[in-house]
């Protein structure tokens, strides 16, 4: 999807770019598969706040997306292509040979009447869904498993794709937009593909409104706090805080590792993202 640029007549304007929708066919979702979200402003079941800095904003129906893609067999015709404001990526509605109607990320490339089909017997073309292991080496991926059956967990932002780099037995070697090089279950599911809407990543907001429409509140240095509100505040005059850069709540914010030692699925991992 392309991006559009304003003209700079009003500051708010100057640096505003935002996507020019010219790949959307369809502005209304489909009712069905849509259903209410409940507005929690980075408050936790106890009322206290859990994730700063969130509040207001529109309100947005939430789509409920196919990330299992378990209609093996079944072709699915793409009825239309429509923006999601959850995600980054666009979304494809999808109409099933037996009535039923899904959606899926959308993948770069896809067109509306094209026909989607999922499962082991599914060619490896954009837009199907079928296991790694019927994937040949070297496609690029999204949507990928980690667990058969589990549903998509990994892969799914604007512009994204894993490549299939090897096969080990019943393992799959996947390099992830990161760099990292994992081992995924051969029989997970992945689609053929990237995520759609790469250009996404080149949006500029332009003005501070725009975040509060998208439900996120203004963020407060803590070195412009006072030193009761923040460790790296006070100080007369300007100051970095004389320390190194932390949370509120004292943990190092530069340098730490922060992937647990322990952790099991430590041995998937070949090559650690740089």
């Amino acid at each position: 999807m392309a991006l559009k640029k304003y003209r700079p007549i009003t500051p708010g304007r100057r640096h505003l770019t935002s996507s020019a929708f010219d790949e959307v066919t369809k502005t209304t979702p489909e009712r069905a598969l849509t259903e209410s979200q409940r507005r929690t402003g980075g408050r936790n079941s106890a009322g206290r706040i859990s994730v700063r800095h969130r509040g207001g904003g529109a309100r947005q129906m939430y789509r409920l997306i196919d990330f299992r893609r378990d209609k093996a067999g079944i072709p699915a015709k793409v009825a239309a292509i429509e923006y999601d404001p959850n995600r980054s990526a666009l979304i494809a509605l999808l109409h099933y040979r037996d009535g039923e109607k899904r959606y899926i990320l959308a993948p770069q490339g896809i067109k509306v009447g094209q026909e989607l089909l999922s499962g082991a017997d599914a060619e490896p073309v954009v837009g199907n869904a079928l296991p790694l292991a019927k994937i040949p080496l070297g496609t690029y991926v999204h949507s990928v498993e980690l667990v058969p059956g589990q549903g998509s967990k990994i892969v799914r932002t604007a512009g994204s794709s894993a490549q299939l780099m090897a096969r080990e037995g019943n393992l799959a070697h996947l390099r992830l937009p990161s760099g990292e090089v994992r081992m995924v279950n051969a029989s997970c599911q992945a689609t053929v593909g990237q995520v759609g809407n790469k250009d996404w990543i080149g949006i500029s907001s332009g003005k501070a409104g725009r975040s509060r429409w998208r439900g996120i509140r203004p963020t407060v240095r803590g070195v412009v706090m006072n030193p009761v509100d923040h460790p790296m505040g006070g100080g007369e005059g300007r100051t970095s805080g004389g320390g190194h850069p932390r949370s509120p709540w004292g943990q190092l914010a530069k340098g730490g590792k922060t992937r647990g030692r322990r952790k099991t699925s430590n041995r998937f991992i070949v090559k650690r993202r740089k």
